[in-house]
């Protein structure tokens, strides 16, 4: 029996979370049933949950992922960069590479299930923290407003982003959508 590399085994894991993600998004949690999950990643669930212990722990292991490379951008650029980037997505309808998918999955479990939401805190709190430590290092540049709290910028920017969620979930035109996040972005700057 030939030896699987462990390259092998990071390139077969890879191919089921990018599979998975376009799967999640086009089917929702539920409907992206194990024989949709066999189609998405043309393996067998033998092959898909040897890498993942079910359904669940793939499903929760992209929302995982997105989060940690949500945190990462929103360090660097900002939670109003997510949000164009969802967009931007939304635009394209490229469900396979978008955020949206999976954050109105992980949105639904956070209201109905119980377990999902007390496991779900600390990434969480890891995108607020990133937030608030963007939003910190901003006002100390003299680029964000100092004249409210970094806990209600922080708020409100998380409000716009689910709105913004809510609203390409809802199916709404996103012309001047672009715009809109123009104005949130400069209501969060320094006064001049």
């Amino acid at each position: 029996m030939p030896r699987v590399t462990a390259s092998h085994l990071i390139a077969r894991r890879e191919q089921i979370l990018t599979a998975a993600r376009a799967c999640f998004s086009r089917y929702g949690y539920e409907g992206a049933t194990v024989r949709r999950l066999e189609e998405a990643t043309g393996l067998s669930r033998g092959a898909i949950f040897h890498h993942f212990k079910d359904k669940e722990a793939l499903f929760i292991e992209l929302a995982r992922l997105d989060a940690q490379r949500m945190a990462q951008i929103v360090a660097r650029h900002g939670l109003v960069q997510i949000m164009r980037d969802v967009l931007a997505d939304a635009a394209e309808d490229e469900g396979s590479v978008s955020w949206l998918g999976t954050r109105l999955e992980v949105s639904r479990r956070l209201r109905t299930d119980p377990a999902f939401r007390t496991e779900w805190k600390q990434q969480a709190s890891e995108l607020t923290h990133a937030v608030q430590e963007r939003l910190t290092r901003q006002r100390d540049a003299g680029v964000v407003r100092a004249d409210v709290p970094i806990s209600v910028l922080t708020t409100y920017l998380e409000l716009t982003f689910e709105g913004l969620v809510s609203h390409l979930a809802m199916g709404l035109p996103i012309e001047g959508l672009s715009a809109v996040l123009d104005v949130v972005e400069s209501s969060v700057r320094r006064l001049s």
